[in-house]
């Protein structure tokens, strides 16, 4: 049996170690100088980096031939990446188009907007679930149930409803009987 499946000297353990606490220090003080939108729930984009950096780092922290200088510049260039395309997209309408996905219509008064939901694979199940999570025992109780870019689903009541402004340009996108979209 070969011995270095267990034990290959210092080299590799001080490595992981050096690489390990800095590549962390490194990464809590880039993504605490973004701000803390890089740390609130994911769009697609942001999903993308944070699972891209969690493998770089795992990547750099145990593989011995990457030096400390090559795993700081990958893990600072995602993070920029990251922010250059925050950045871009917080003012650009066709890069918001390109990189988010849009809130869609789940239910609108009273109707269970099927196409919608389909296209999300979503079922009833799911917008009643939402309706429970968010203290309301009916759909009777609920003006709106949308789908926001981040995956969760958003519960608004015929009493918030207010003057709609937040839900009409997606009310707008259906046909007169409200269970279409166009």
């Amino acid at each position: 049996m070969d011995l270095t499946y267990f034990w290959t000297g210092w080299s590799p353990i001080w490595h992981t170690l050096l690489i390990g606490i800095v590549g962390y220090l490194t990464l809590v003080v880039l993504l605490r100088g973004t701000g803390p939108r890089t740390m609130a729930k994911m769009t697609p984009l942001d999903f993308v980096i944070a699972v891209t950096i969690g493998s770089a780092f795992g990547r750099v922290m145990t593989a011995v031939d990457v030096s400390l200088a090559q795993a700081l510049v990958a893990l600072v260039l995602l993070v920029i990446v990251q922010w250059v395309l925050a950045f871009i997209r917080s003012r650009s309408h066709v890069m918001r188009r390109i990189l988010d996905s849009p809130p869609a219509l789940l239910y609108y008064d009273g109707q269970l907007q099927q196409k919608a939901l389909r296209r999300h694979r979503l079922t009833q199940v799911d917008v009643h679930t939402a309706a429970r999570q968010s203290g309301h025992g009916s759909l009777d109780d609920l003006q709106a149930v949308i789908l926001h870019q981040d995956g969760s689903l958003g519960v608004i009541a015929h009493a918030s409803m207010g003057d709609g402004s937040s839900v009409l340009p997606y009310v707008e996108r259906h046909h007169g009987d409200g269970s279409q979209e166009r």
